[in-house]
């Protein structure tokens, strides 16, 4: 899929206020500091589409991106060490349940995990009360480019192992690195595909 409009719609952190449009949506999410904007950015082929920033924790509410016209990429505060005062965390926490319990016309959330470390107990809870609400979801690997091809594919197997203690199977996964364009093709493959099949629900 080639992505030849993305365009910033609406930021806002209460459900009820993100688009009534009918189209599909990608929440992603992860902890702060994954690289989740750069990742946005490189998926849509611009530099500044989600804002990137050397202070974790900058996006802070729900923001929703239209991709040419026919889906939304839907971009979620990171949840972990951003440096924000306990009762906004809090705030952040009840908007991204409600997002995940009542948003209809969410298909997939996309996890974002830092390929460069052990799972993270956060990351493995976050994932699990996806699953137990029922919440599709893959999980991206990012900043594959900072590791040897060899310690990534570790990594990944590490992860892999961890999550199987409790998963029936691995969830559907991608390694990715903004700076090289890694993994950009195959998910967004994943997208059109999805929505292909999909096509018939939003009409």
């Amino acid at each position: 899929m080639d992505i030849k409009s993305a365009e910033f719609i609406i930021s806002n952190s209460d459900v009820s206020k993100c688009p009534k449009e009918q189209l599909p949506e990608y929440a992603f999410i992860g902890r702060s500091n994954v690289g989740k904007s750069s990742l946005i950015n490189m998926l849509t082929n611009r530099k500044n589409l989600a804002k990137t920033s050397g202070r974790p924790g900058k996006t802070q509410l729900i923001n929703h991106f239209k991709i040419n016209n026919t889906w939304f990429l839907v971009d979620l505060p990171g949840y972990g060490y951003a440096r924000v005062s306990k009762k906004a965390k809090k705030t952040f926490q009840k908007f991204i349940t409600n997002y995940f319990e009542k948003r209809k016309q969410l298909v997939s959330a996309f996890v974002l995990v830092d390929i460069r470390h052990e799972p993270q107990k956060i990351d493995l809870e976050f994932m699990e009360w996806l699953g137990e609400n029922g919440i599709p979801f893959s999980i991206i690997f990012t900043k594959a480019d900072k590791l040897k091809p060899g310690a990534s594919e570790r990594n990944v197997l590490n992860y892999k192992n961890e999550m199987l203690k409790t998963w029936e199977e691995m969830p559907m996964h991608f390694v990715t690195s903004s700076s090289k364009n890694t993994g950009k093709e195959d998910l967004l493959n994943y997208i059109h595909q999805i929505n292909e099949e999909l096509k018939s629900n939003f009409n």
